[in-house]
């Protein structure tokens, strides 16, 4: 069977170099004569796999030294809870909410202290980026707080908030690696994998080390503490084994293909054409201010609940997979992630200029 193109908002579609590498070494890690989903963690097969694919991070985002990587499982949605648990000191967490991961983070950040909403795109559904120049930044904010880019509602940042000193948080899954970006503007950058980078399971937190609290209350689950796998190397307990190596893939194969900013050229290109169809279509439209259009995901609507509806079928038989928008936002919406190919979003914006010239 031929592969389909897959525009899923995760897990999404994956580099076939790296696809054809892991079917390689499946049954035989490098005459390990074993899969790397059957190895101890704590081999040296492993640890080299670990230490590579955190050596491969660092030089493509340029971590500073003072940065701490780990591999932490339960996705990004774990994170919503283990930010807020390990950057405490005042209890008081200001969040610009965009969207429903932003929206959702707040609501749980509220479990460990007061929460400011500083910042929302609420009253247009998400479709575009307040202003952030000049937010009322609480005093005591322990820190502020955005989800990069909104997978759901397909917007992200083009300007970083003014955080008037406070710590930078950013929730960058839909976003990861898919451009160049300055991590020291950041306290924290993290990521669930299953979009950009790797299968389902894993999150990557790229931390300051003076963030990392070790004095935390005893009540704290050893698991959901920064310092506990940043002292044992992301090793405390058995991690997803499999998704660190299949990241590690992911990090070489960017690196052999000029690194992010070859990324981001390619990531324009494709954006681009999707976009432009969008603009200069008479049935289809997208969702989202112009101004802050996400590279990696986009919503449009057809206007119509059953057309939108139609379209959604005749793409899925004509071997477009996953297109059926999310529920808030209702539509289509295409993830064109690191790993779709440009011929990929041409195919699809000829599916639909065919379909919008048989229904005009």
């Amino acid at each position: 069977m031929a592969r389909v193109y897959n525009f899923s908002a995760g897990p999404a579609t994956m580099p076939v170099p790296v696809l054809e590498e892991i079917k390689e070494e499946l049954l035989d890690y490098k005459g390990s004569g074993m899969s790397v989903m059957e190895m101890s963690h704590r081999s040296k097969v492993f640890q080299t796999i670990l230490e590579e694919a955190e050596q491969d991070l660092r030089d493509l985002m340029n971590i500073p030294d003072n940065y701490k990587v780990l591999f932490i499982q339960g996705g990004a949605t774990l994170q919503f809870a283990m930010l807020p648990i390990n950057l405490k000191k005042n209890g008081v967490f200001d969040y610009i909410v965009t969207g429903q991961w932003s929206k959702k983070a707040a609501e749980e950040a509220k479990k460990f202290g007061k929460v400011n909403i500083v910042a929302t795109s609420k009253d247009k559904n998400f479709s575009y980026i307040p202003d952030c120049s000049d937010l009322p930044i609480d005093d005591d904010a322990d820190y502020v707080y955005i989800c990069e880019n909104e997978t759901v509602h397909g917007t992200t940042f083009q300007t970083l908030p003014n955080t008037k000193g406070k710590i930078l948080v950013s929730d960058q899954s839909s976003m990861f690696l898919s451009k160049p970006v300055n991590v020291s503007d950041y306290g924290v950058i993290y990521g669930g994998v299953q979009k950009n980078v790797g299968p389902a399971g894993l999150a990557i937190v790229i931390i300051r080390e003076d963030l990392i609290n070790e004095n935390l209350d005893e009540s704290v689950p050893t698991y959901l503490r920064y310092d506990i796998h940043a002292k044992n190397d992301s090793l405390y307990n058995t991690p997803n084994c499999w998704a660190i190596y299949v990241c590690g893939k992911v990090f070489k194969y960017l690196k052999s293909i000029g690194g992010l900013e070859k990324m981001a050229e390619i990531n324009k290109e494709k954006a681009k054409i999707l976009y432009d169809f969008l603009d200069e279509s008479k049935l289809f439209k997208g969702t989202v201010d112009p101004s802050v259009r996400s590279l990696m995901n986009v919503p449009f609507i057809t206007g119509s609940d059953e057309k939108d509806a139609d379209v959604v079928a005749k793409t899925k038989a004509a071997g477009f997979e996953n297109l059926k928008g999310h529920k808030s936002v209702g539509g289509l919406r295409a993830s064109i992630y690191n790993a779709m190919p440009k011929e990929g979003v041409e195919a699809l914006v000829e599916f639909l200029k065919k379909y919008e010239k048989e229904n005009a």
